[in-house]
C-alpha cells in the first residue's frame, strides 16, 4: 500500500468514527443503536479482498474498541474476520452488481453482532448473551444494509486498489 492509500484509509476510519460517536450514538430504535463501524470492514472485504478487509477490520475494530466497555481486541478480533470473511465469500461475485453490498452488509453485520456476543461471553462478559441480541442484530443489520451503497462509494475511495494478497493464485488470477 502506498502513503497516499493509507492516508486514504485512515481518513475514511476516521470519518466512519466520527459517524458512529456522534450520530449513530444518538438515533435510537426500539433502544438500540445502529454500529456503522461494523459496516467498514465489509465494504473493505468487497472493495479490496479477503487480506486488506481483515486488515482494516482489526484497525477499525481497535478504533471501535477505544470506545467500548468491552475487553480490548474483541471487535478487532471480529472485525479481522469478517472483513476476511466477506473478502472471500465475494471473490467469485461480480462486484459492481447494485445487490451486493446491502446484502453483504446485512448478513455480515448479523454475523458479527452474534460472533461479538459470543466470543464476549466466551471471555467472561456473560451479560453479552443476556441483552436484546435479536433487537440488536435486527436494527444494526437494517441500518447498515441501507447505509451500504453510500459508505461503498466512500470506502472504495478510500482503499482504491484491488488486493489479491493472500489469496491461492488461481483465485488470484480469477480476480484479476
Amino acid at each position: 500500500m502506498t502513503g497516499q492509500t493509507v492516508g486514504r484509509a485512515m481518513l475514511v476510519t476516521f470519518l466512519f468514527v466520527l459517524v458512529q460517536e456522534t450520530l449513530m450514538l444518538r438515533l435510537r430504535i426500539g433502544g438500540v443503536h445502529p454500529d456503522v463501524m461494523v459496516l467498514l470492514p465489509i465494504l473493505a472485504g468487497i472493495v479490496a479482498g479477503p487480506a486488506r478487509g481483515a486488515t482494516v477490520g482489526f484497525g477499525a475494530g481497535l478504533v471501535a474498541d477505544l470506545f467500548l466497555p468491552t475487553p480490548y481486541g474483541l471487535s478487532a478480533l471480529v472485525g479481522c474476520l469478517l472483513g476476511f470473511g466477506v473478502g472471500m465469500a465475494v471473490v467469485a461475485v461480480d462486484r459492481s452488481a447494485w445487490w451486493l453490498a446491502p446484502l453483504a452488509a446485512l448478513v455480515g453485520s448479523a454475523v458479527y453482532e452474534v460472533a461479538f456476543a459470543a466470543l464476549g461471553a466466551l471471555l467472561g462478559q456473560q451479560q453479552m448473551l443476556h441483552v436484546a441480541i435479536v433487537r440488536i442484530v435486527v436494527v444494526v443489520a437494517g441500518v447498515n444494509a441501507i447505509l451500504a451503497a453510500p459508505a461503498l462509494r466512500l470506502v472504495d475511495w478510500g482503499l482504491p486498489e484491488a488486493s489479491t494478497e493472500g489469496l491461492p493464485s488461481a483465485t488470484a488470477a480469477t480476480v484479476r
